[in-house]
């Protein structure tokens, strides 16, 4: 069996030496993570080669983008078993399926897969690396990992500036827009990574073990690729897999896949919840936020003192909290950051307000669950923009959560007529669909009244129409700022 663990040795001539030498290194995918793990690799002298399967990709627009990559072989389209047959690892960005042909064939050619199958193939002699894998391995110091269904980028966000607040090198990294990989070089044993981490990279984890991890929540989405709840239910729980009684992990009491998985969990587990009182753990209070410990019930803060809406969110301070006692951050520089924090771009974000009507972009509510969210935290009739990529959710708690909230639906995308008749089904009748997305901002406007609020908070993905979420929600904000008052 071939010795190519990312072991890292002694810093030399300011660059991390890896047990890759001499090993030649496939990056599958071209986004932020592959970009920036293949720098990583490059930067310390691996061979690698960097594929892509759109074939149609313009390698012009990505040497440009990522210059120190311009001597880097790129393939694109289709691996032959010849061209596989030359590579000794592959690593694998989080937005590429494992179970897709070409890692397949990676499979099948004696190719090792970390994550939720990789005891199917622990014998095999050439590893996959997911890009968090490869980053863990690379760095130094300890990780706050957090994951979940909803409200990730709002709690990494959070716990990233409350960190900052008190340790001297704390770096924020993952999904919530910087590859990890981009941020290892230089790091030290005080150094403290906050890390957003998704299902996708945790299906091909092997030794990454972070101090304290999260799981805010567990609700169908992405069932497109686990298949089934329970797939995608043991990718969330895998982010402890390596934990050990001397880590934590902060868990939703009020979710009761998680309440259940606490018995079996291997670290240390920390409760929040927004609906019961608890005699351990962070719980709300009416309007305050308790943290009951040692027989002592403290009190955090008041939620009128936030500037963020909304239960969920209340939920996502606590889980940020609950990260950071067990980091040894002391309460009151924990409650410093709490009171000047401001929601995260995408994420029930205000926008402007025209004609005395706001303007409110929740692109980030790529799920049914994240967009009930949205719906919940607004205090106006809304007029809400809905649909997009079909990820096989259901939008049946969804259109039952408009509670008299919603004034019209109006839907865009490969769901919309889904999503119409399922809200039709409900009893709700206020729909119309627009065949383009600045069709759809433009209707909203033309039919908003002074005290409306307009919301896009989409239950669906971007795909198909935007590259991703933030681009979506960057052009929400871009017409709605032209209009005139």
């Amino acid at each position: 069996m071939l010795n190519i663990s990312i072991r890292m040795a002694a810093i030399k001539d300011g660059g991390i030496k890896m047990s890759l030498q001499g090993k030649k290194v496939l990056v599958v995918g071209t986004g932020k993570s592959g970009i920036a793990a293949t720098e990583l690799l490059c930067a310390n002298g691996i061979d690698t080669v960097l594929f892509d399967g759109n074939k149609e990709l313009d390698s012009k627009t990505l040497y440009e983008k990522a210059p120190k990559l311009k001597e880097v072989p790129l393939i694109l389209g289709d691996l032959t078993d010849e061209q596989i047959d030359e590579f000794d690892v592959a690593v694998l960005s989080p937005g590429v399926p494992t179970d897709i042909p070409m890692v397949n064939s990676l499979r099948d050619r004696g190719v090792k897969i970390w994550g939720a199958i990789a005891q199917m193939f622990r014998d095999q002699e050439k590893p996959v690396w997911s890009e968090i894998e490869l980053a863990y391995q690379a760095s130094k110091g300890r990780i706050a990992a957090i994951t979940g269904t909803n409200g990730k980028t709002t709690t990494t966000a959070l716990t990233g500036e409350i960190m900052k607040n008190y340790f001297k090198d704390v770096r924020v990294v993952g999904n919530i827009g910087i590859p990890y990989t981009s941020m290892v070089t230089g790091s030290t044993g005080e150094t403290v990574t906050v890390a957003e981490i998704s299902r996708f990279q945790l299906e091909t984890i092997d030794t990454f073990k972070p101090h304290v991890s999260a799981i805010l929540n567990i609700t169908p989405d992405h069932l497109n690729r686990h298949h089934t709840m329970e797939n995608y239910i043991r990718a969330k729980e895998d982010i402890t897999k390596n934990q050990t009684a001397d880590d934590y992990c902060v868990l939703n009491y009020e979710d009761e896949v998680l309440r259940d998985f606490a018995a079996e969990c291997p670290a240390k587990v920390i409760f929040f919840s927004s609906r019961s009182e608890l005699s351990e753990g962070f719980y709300l209070d009416g309007d305050i936020i308790i943290y009951a410990h040692d027989g002592v019930r403290d009190e955090v803060i008041d939620v009128n003192e936030l500037n963020l809406l909304g239960k969920h969110n209340f939920e996502n301070v606590m889980a940020a909290c609950a990260m950071s006692i067990s980091f040894g951050v002391p309460m009151d520089k924990i409650v410093e950051v709490l009171k000047v924090f401001k929601a995260v771009e995408h994420r029930i974000e205000y926008v402007t307000e025209k004609r005395g009507v706001r303007f409110y972009n929740d692109s980030k509510g790529t799920n049914p669950d994240a967009a009930i969210q949205g719906i919940r935290a607004m205090n106006r009739p809304t007029l809400l923009i809905g649909g997009g990529y079909d990820k096989q959710s259901e939008y049946d708690e969804w259109i039952e959560a408009f509670d008299g909230k919603v004034k019209e639906l109006v839907l865009i995308g490969q769901t919309a007529d889904k999503i119409e008749e399922c809200a039709h089904r409900h009893g709700f009748m206020n729909t119309v669909k627009k065949d383009t997305f600045e069709e759809a901002v433009n209707y909203c406007y033309e039919h908003a009244v002074s005290g409306d609020a307009v919301l896009l908070s989409p239950a669906c993905a971007s795909w198909g129409m935007f590259p991703n979420y933030e681009e979506r929600g960057r052009i929400f904000k871009e017409i709605v700022k032209g209009f005139k008052e």
